[in-house]
């Protein structure tokens, strides 16, 4: 069959074999062998076009003529052997003889007898893969053929050698020996669980008849380690009796032994009885709580300890650092000592500062928080150099020294707060003390305080709503108190003005009074001391104080409302009225100059401006009060102006002076700026009395001359006030006067027809002039003035804008009021109006 096979069919084949296949498919047969070697030159096969083109070429099942007819034709240089091919014989020999050196080399040592199996099998898994390799090359070159009939590929493994196909064939057969055997093997091993499970149901069946032997053999176990155990066990209730003698005496470490010893027995007893119990060991638990109960009273009182007996401190921390590192039997649950001793430590510490005792009283917080002061620093102190070194480290003694302290400190703060309201004293103590002196550099902020302290991670001791309960509670109670100072400031200078003698004086000769400077000195303490708080409590402060001052200031007012009353009713007279009022003039300077000390910096710039107005409204009430006198004493006066007798003597304006001059002979008692306005308004009364008599139409001028001695008259009084309140001190540019010169021009215009150019010069000057009223009764007063001519004049009056008041001008006429048969009282509605 294979010498049917094309060589160039056949070395294209083995030309995808590696090297080593190749090599052992040359010993298949000669044929085979001629491939080999071509592929081995490395000559690509080539297959003769006439060959793949021969109509015979479909398939390989080609007839036995046809196939008898073709012969291999070798590739030139190939060098096939002869029709003899002895290399196949020598290359046999050579094979066995390499199988043997190898089987002699491998077996040579007894011990590599035992992997004769494995090399058999591996030996057979080669075999099988070199079939599977040429089987796959034949598939490939059936393909590149196209061989792809059942035929085709039967005629195609026909042509396969005669050992091949034994090798399939034994593969095989070794195949269905393996599954027989595996067959077998299965088999075998039913058998076994079979006789197996029998077994183990039989056994089932005997041990339940075992059982009562087993309870006997256990008891009997029992009583053996019982009857062992009994020397030790009788003397537990003496053990028991030591341990808790021991505990008493407060040898901590010699009654811990003790009650080892008998929890190890009771685990013994425990173990060898099976987890059987005794009564006897009942006592155990007590004995073992009354020991932690030692232990964290001893803890407890570290403190003390610390400087008395530091053996027994460093005993009862021994005990419990061994108790909490001990691994429990019987079940029990870890006796945790440890954070026993920790909690210990913390409830010793607030009993010894902060137990309901030794909380303060109402008042006596300032001392309470000056005791802490001084115990606080000298208790970390103490934890630091005594009873850090009687602890392990990981206790932190120091840390929580000082976060014990401190929450304790807490938690007695927020009880004190939420008990009874506070005093302004002691809200104010308690914020400077929280939030300086416990943060300062005595306490908590001390060098001293090592970092193993970590105060840095302690919530602030006050909370934001505390601060501002402390807050609101130190204001409102100051707030009463500043109110109740002022009434009394307030009674105690009203009080004074009912005196027979006049107000006190200065060094300097002007009135004076301490109520300004208690006012000011109640309310700018009260400021100055919340500095030391905060800028919140400040603020506040200085809101509540300027309130306060504003309505002090109204009180006052009220209190010279009811003092003029009472004084011009004749219900209270003061012998002198008019200097206390003064006087109290001077308080407004004092109050007004020093105000700006109620306001530190950091408060709102516009903070002073109620307070300011009502210091206005307080000036312009005393400065009404004094001319109200003032007026009392001139109306009479005023009563005969204009009059025959006032145009031909000067009695009258003198009389008017000298009262005016008497009147503010005291004037120089005021400080300025107050005295320039009091005199400033003085004059302007005067003047706007003048005015109101000179347009009640009492006189009406006959001719020329009697016209030309009005405006002359008004001349010389314009100039003898002048003179009057230039001698007083007030300023000319601050005086009023001088409208009198203008009314006297007006008066002598000897052309009526040019009354309208001189009225409009008027209006510029004073545009409150009223034309209907003030003009008519000057134009009246002249006498001389037609009823057309007063049209004409009011009408250019009237036609004109209204001019804008002159800078720094005060209203005048219309403060006037229109001619009455009456003479009216007219006082100026300015700045003291």
């Amino acid at each position: 069959m294979a010498e049917s096979l094309p060589l160039e069919m056949l070395t294209y084949i083995l030309s995808f074999l590696p090297l080593s296949d190749q090599k052992e498919a040359s010993l298949v047969s000669r044929a085979w062998y001629c491939a080999a070697q071509n592929a081995l030159r490395e000559i690509p096969p080539q297959l003769s076009s006439s060959y793949l083109s021969s109509p015979a070429h479909p398939g390989l099942a080609m007839d036995s003529t046809t196939k008898d007819g073709m012969q291999p034709a070798l590739l030139p240089g190939s060098s096939c052997p002869g029709p003899e091919w002895p290399e196949q014989e020598r290359a046999e020999r050579l094979a066995r003889g390499a199988a043997l050196k190898w089987a002699s080399g491998i077996f040579y040592r007894p011990e590599q007898l035992a992997r004769l199996g494995q090399y058999r099998s591996r030996e057979v898994q080669r075999t099988c893969f070199l079939e599977a390799r040429m089987k796959v090359g034949i598939r490939q070159w059936a393909g590149v053929l196209g061989v792809g009939s059942r035929a085709g590929r039967a005629s195609l493994v026909a042509s396969l050698p005669q050992s091949v196909v034994q090798s399939y064939l034994e593969g095989v057969k070794t195949g269905m020996w393996q599954l027989a055997q595996a067959l077998e093997a299965v088999r075998e091993a039913c058998g076994a669980l079979g006789q197996a499970h029998g077994l183990l149901q039989g056994m089932a069946k005997a041990v339940q008849t075992l059982e009562p032997l087993r309870e006997q053999v256990s008891q009997h176990m029992q009583l053996q380690a019982l009857s062992q155990l009994l020397p030790r066990l009788r003397a537990i209730p003496a053990a028991v009796a030591h341990t808790q003698t021991l505990i008493d005496a407060q040898q901590l470490l010699e009654a811990y032994v003790s009650l080892r010893e008998l929890e190890l027995l009771r685990g013994e007893t425990w173990a060898s009885l099976g987890d059987l119990e005794l009564p006897i060991f009942e006592g155990l638990g007590p004995l073992a709580e009354g020991l932690g109960q030692a232990v964290e009273a001893v803890v407890g009182a570290a403190g003390q300890l610390a400087r008395e007996d530091p053996a027994l401190l460093v005993a009862a921390v021994r005990v419990a650092e061994v108790e909490t590192g001990r691994t429990t039997a019987l079940e029990q649950a870890p006796r945790d000592w440890r954070q026993r001793c920790l909690r210990a430590l913390q409830e010793g510490l607030e009993r010894v500062h902060f137990q309901t005792p030794l909380l303060p009283g109402p008042g006596a917080l300032a001392g309470w928080l000056e005791a802490l002061r001084v115990a606080l620093p000298a208790e970390l102190a103490t934890a630091e150099a005594l009873i850090a070194p009687c602890c392990p480290p990981h206790y932190k003694v120091v840390q929580l020294w000082a976060h014990t302290l401190h929450s304790g400190l807490r938690r007695c703060l927020q009880q004190f707060l939420e008990g009874a309201e506070l005093g302004a004293a002691d809200a104010f103590t308690l914020l400077h003390w929280a939030l300086h002196v416990y943060l300062g550099p005595e306490m908590m902020g001390s060098l001293e305080l090592g970092p193993e302290a970590d105060v840095s991670q302690l919530e602030p001791l006050l909370t934001q709503e505390n601060i501002e309960q402390l807050e609101a509670t130190f204001v409102s109670k100051v707030q009463i108190s500043v109110v109740q100072w002022l009434q009394k400031a307030l009674d105690g200078e009203v009080a004074e003005w009912g005196r027979e003698q006049e107000p006190d004086t200065d060094l300097s000769g002007f009135y004076h009074s301490p109520m300004p400077a208690i006012v000011l000195q109640i309310l700018e303490e009260n400021i100055r001391v919340t500095s030391l708080v905060s800028e919140s409590l400040q603020r506040r402060v200085c809101a509540m104080a300027l309130s306060e001052l504003g309505a002090f200031l109204r009180s006052f007012s009220d209190a010279l409302i009811r003092f003029s009353r009472d004084h011009l009713r004749g219900e209270a007279l003061a012998p002198h009225y008019v200097p206390y009022l003064l006087a109290t003039l001077n308080h407004h300077s004092a109050l007004s100059s020093s105000v700006s000390v109620l306001q530190p910096d950091g408060v709102v710039s516009g903070a002073l401006a109620p307070v300011e107005a009502a210091l206005d409204e307080l000036q312009r009430r005393i400065c009404r009060l004094v001319l109200e006198v003032l007026l009392v004493e001139l109306q009479p006066l005023f009563m005969a102006l204009p009059s025959r007798q006032w145009l031909s003597s000067t009695e009258l304006l003198d009389n008017v002076c000298e009262r005016t001059a008497s009147f503010c002979r005291d004037f120089w008692r005021v400080r300025n700026p107050a005295v320039q306005l009091l005199l400033a308004e003085t004059e302007r009364t005067v003047v706007l009395q003048y005015l109101c008599a000179l347009m009640q139409g009492r006189l009406a001028c006959r001719s020329a001359e009697e016209r030309n001695q009005v405006a002359e008259r008004l001349q010389h009084d314009a100039a003898q006030l002048r003179d009057l309140f230039l001698d007083l001190g007030l300023e000319e540019s601050l005086q009023c006067a001088p409208v009198l010169l203008t009314l006297g021009k007006l008066l002598n215009l000897r052309d009526p027809t040019m009354l309208g150019l001189e009225v409009a010069g008027l209006r510029q000057q004073f545009p409150d002039v009223s034309s209907e009223d003030h003009v008519s009764a000057l134009l009246d007063l002249r006498g001389d003035v037609s009823r057309e001519q007063r049209l004409a004049a009011l009408s250019f009056l009237q036609a004109g804008p209204q001019p804008s008041p002159p800078a720094g001008r005060r209203a005048l006429f219309s403060l006037v009021p229109a001619p009455t048969p009456a003479p009216s009282s007219c006082l100026p509605s300015g700045p003291c109006a």
